[in-house]
């Protein structure tokens, strides 16, 4: 079964657990890599779907400015 990526709040939540994890004073130099790897993608993921919905916030403005404009 292929992997699929997270949603933006399942990406937000494990990002903001990696976080927590390196705040700690514990931190293994190999598995902070790893981590570090992660949150990397985490956060693409996060990118593109807050600039996916800002696309559509964009559109919906223009639709409704359009037809606000055409009531007029």
């Amino acid at each position: 079964m292929p992997k699929t990526s997270p949603n933006f709040s399942a990406a937000f939540q494990e990002l903001e657990e990696l976080t927590e994890w390196f705040e700690r004073e514990d931190v293994d130099l190999d598995e902070g890599i790893k981590k570090f790897e992660r949150g990397l993608k985490l956060a693409q993921i996060c990118k593109k779907k807050l600039a996916e919905v800002e696309h559509k916030v964009t559109e919906l403005k223009a639709e409704f400015q359009q037809i606000t404009d055409d009531e007029s």
